[in-house]
């Protein structure tokens, strides 16, 4: 990949001539990534790649900034922040290239969203607001949000709808084709996202719609409910029916975490990384008694477990 491959090595055109005013950081990386793709001069990596090919290396890329972000690593944040704009100026390489779009209607796209989704700071053309102009109460800001997502979530698929009513009249097809079918409201929210995450999200698409619970307690009514159908489905022994119950149960789980006003997806990172924590002192605890991972029974680790869980509270041993 570029940011791993082609890093610090300059690709044809890429150095910057003697005496020459500096050239500003992103015109520079816009420049070197269109020589990377140039079918003559370019990296021959790069000039194979696609936008199917790119996404894997755009998600990963995501997380490891998150994962910066968490270590608290500013450093490192800065440097997989960089190779995370790489992926944004390679996607919009790769379309500039079809003539679909280029990199500055990308910031262009998301610069007027960021107007049109905060109408209590700046005005339809991106003036700023007064500090004390009424628009900013806290109190509409939330359903104003919301309400303007929806409208766009409207207007995107009506624009889809006509291109697909374009694309058959273009084709010629038959004037007796199936109708579109109706609109999704639900949909948007992309299949691309961590299950857990795209549940959440799912799950508060359908509450703004008021399909939800009133409080987070019949969520955890819910959640016990889903337990004992998996409960079930496991004494049934149909492996079918036991996935489908344990999706629905964490679905709900995600329900929950909305409802208390938790990240699923990082309470479940935080909850692993305390188990990968405990473990480590758990083996710690088996090796001080002349024990090991793997050459010790369930009572031993389950007392091993337990020291490491009074370790961490504060309790020793």
């Amino acid at each position: 990949m570029s940011e791993t491959r082609d890093a610090g090595r300059p690709g044809p055109g890429g150095a910057k001539a003697a005496g020459a005013a500096e050239e500003a950081p992103l015109s520079r990386l816009l420049r070197l990534m269109a020589t990377l793709r140039d079918p003559v001069a370019g990296c021959p990596w790069d000039v194979a790649q696609s936008f199917a090919t790119i996404v894997p290396y755009t998600i990963e890329e995501a997380y490891e900034v998150a994962d910066a972000v968490a270590r608290g690593d500013l450093r490192d944040l800065r440097d997989e922040l960089g190779d995370l704009l790489l992926q944004v100026v390679f996607h919009a390489r790769m379309a500039e290239e079809q003539g679909a779009f280029a990199f500055d209607d990308v910031a262009r796209a998301i610069g007027d969203k960021l107007v049109r989704r905060h109408p209590h700071v700046f005005t339809p053309d991106g003036t700023p607001l007064p500090a004390g102009s009424p628009l900013r109460d806290p109190a509409q800001v939330e359903a104003q949000w919301a309400a303007i997502k929806a409208q766009e979530r409207a207007a995107r698929q009506k624009e889809r709808q006509e291109e697909r009513q374009e694309a058959r009249q273009e084709a010629r097809q038959d004037t007796g084709a199936a109708p579109d079918p109706a609109p999704d409201p639900l949909g948007g929210v992309a299949r691309a996202l961590p299950a857990l995450a795209r549940a959440e999200k799912i799950s508060r698409r359908a509450a703004a719609y008021g399909f939800d619970w009133d409080e987070a307690a019949q969520v955890v009514d819910k959640v016990r409910e889903e337990t004992d159908e998996v409960a079930e489905a496991l004494a049934a022994g149909d492996p079918q029916a036991l996935s489908e119950e344990i999706g629905d149960l964490l679905f709900s789980v995600a329900n929950l975490a909305r409802h208390a006003g938790i990240d699923p997806e990082t309470a479940l990172r935080d909850g692993t990384a305390k188990f990968e924590r405990r473990f480590a002192a758990m083996a710690r605890h088996l090796a001080a008694s002349g024990g090991a991972l793997g050459r010790s029974d369930l009572a031993a680790m389950e007392a091993a477990w337990q020291a490491a869980k009074r370790d961490e509270a504060g309790g020793g041993p």
